[in-house]
């Protein structure tokens, strides 16, 4: 079984073993391994039981560090990383030989972050390589919030968890590239779409893939719970299932159809951020009851209400 704790001195002579341990971030907690050693890349993709072909994004804590692992760095990269790192913005680059393809599965492209929690960032400054870290939850399902989580899910399969507390954005980063002269959001996630634009002004939105993405996290099947979950059709769902077997999943209102005990209300005062703090880990709570479906509700399509939106279309999907 995993440690929990928060000795860094121990994580930092793991990962430089070539072991896979879990960091917490301010998105979500991630399966962290030298991103230089395609060992431990390889055990990240074991661990999780991830396709190869599903790049992971790389972490390390300074603007120069990442400078010498990429070979460009546009203007636009720039002014992003200076408004958003540390933070939930991942920017995808030009790759230099020192990042192999088994990281990037193939693309010419890394997928780079500077994460904004104290503890990994102390962490990251102590080691002399970055580390590779996609969420620490089996390839597929909903992504861990707290060290609990990955315990859970993960915890007999890797030897440490840094505990660093509940994440505080509680969505995954969002994803930038750029094609030319145009910026492109790849995945959505905790940085909005809004806040990004002020800083680089008009950006264009890239639908998510179902094989070959070219960006982390743009399979069209991901973060679900086990339980079948539907969208908008609360009542459609009563229709055949007893409201005693239904768990609801909702922005700001509770409903009078299903029992209290099995709703989870992400912002009663309507606070985008709270809610996307409160998703995974209330989408977790339910798909844990005794009940047979979960239903929920689309955000307005704005702020991180779209990304929330993307999470929650993406666990409803059934192939």
């Amino acid at each position: 079984m995993a440690m929990i704790g928060t000795d860094i001195l121990a994580v930092k002579k793991l990962l430089e073993a070539g072991e896979v341990v879990g960091i917490p971030t301010e998105t979500v907690y991630g399966l962290a391994g030298n991103a230089l050693n395609d060992d431990a890349v390889l055990q990240i993709f074991k661990v999780k039981n991830r396709p190869q072909f599903d790049p992971l994004i790389v972490h390390t804590n300074s603007l120069e560090k990442v400078k010498t692992f990429v070979v460009d760095f546009p203007p636009k990269a720039q002014q992003l990383a200076e408004a958003f790192w540390p933070g939930p913005l991942t920017l995808l680059l030009p790759k230099s030989e020192a990042i192999s393809d088994l990281v990037t599965s193939g693309l010419g492209t890394v997928a780079v972050r500077i994460p904004n929690h104290p503890l990994t960032l102390e962490l990251l400054s102590e080691l002399d390589f970055p580390l590779a870290a996609p969420s620490a939850n089996p390839f597929g399902y909903i992504s861990p919030t707290s060290a609990q989580h990955v315990d859970k899910q993960l915890g007999k399969k890797i030897p440490y968890i840094l505990d660093g507390g509940a994440s505080q954005v509680g969505i995954e980063s969002t994803i930038v590239g750029f094609e030319e002269e145009e910026t492109v959001v790849y995945r959505l996630g905790g940085a909005s779409v809004e806040a990004i634009e002020n800083v680089v002004g008009p950006v264009r939105l890239v639908a998510h893939s179902s094989s070959n993405p070219k960006a982390p996290g743009m399979l069209k099947s991901h973060y679900s719970p086990r339980k079948p979950l539907f969208i908008n059709a609360l009542e459609e769902v009563l229709k055949a299932y007893n409201a005693q077997k239904v768990g609801y999943l909702a922005f700001k209102k509770t409903s009078t159809l299903v029992p209290a005990e099995h709703q989870r209300i992400l912002s009663p005062s309507g606070s985008y951020a709270e809610a996307a703090k409160h998703l995974f880990a209330y989408m977790r709570q339910l798909d844990a009851l005794e009940v047979e479906v979960i239903c929920t509700e689309l955000l307005p399509e704005k702020d991180l209400g779209r990304a929330m939106n993307d999470r929650i279309r993406r666990a409803a999907v059934r192939e």
